[in-house]
């Protein structure tokens, strides 16, 4: 099972859509802040995000962007800023 990396960014504009969309990613980010998240996913877990996103956002207010980032690049952190990492296993409960 092949993970690869996503960067998912989101402006969601009523706070109950914004808490479910954060929580829903959260489950699934090894990083982020706010209101982008670092993601190594499967493609099934990828379909399933967009499926849960779909259900959750208004598509005339708010937006999402899911970007696929080649693993082979070298990431640029600078700060406090870490890059990202895939962890060994993930933990959903």
């Amino acid at each position: 099972m092949h993970r690869y990396l996503y960067i998912i960014a989101y402006d969601i504009c009523k706070p109950g859509r914004l808490s479910k969309i954060r929580k829903v990613l959260k489950g699934y980010s090894t990083g982020g802040q706010k209101s982008v998240f670092e993601c190594f996913l499967t493609q099934g877990e990828l379909k399933k995000i967009i499926g849960i996103i779909k259900k959750i956002i208004d598509p005339k207010e708010d937006r999402v962007h899911i970007i696929n980032l080649d693993a082979r690049s070298k990431v640029h952190t600078l700060g406090i800023a870490l890059p990202p990492h895939d962890p060994e296993f993930f933990y959903f409960g």
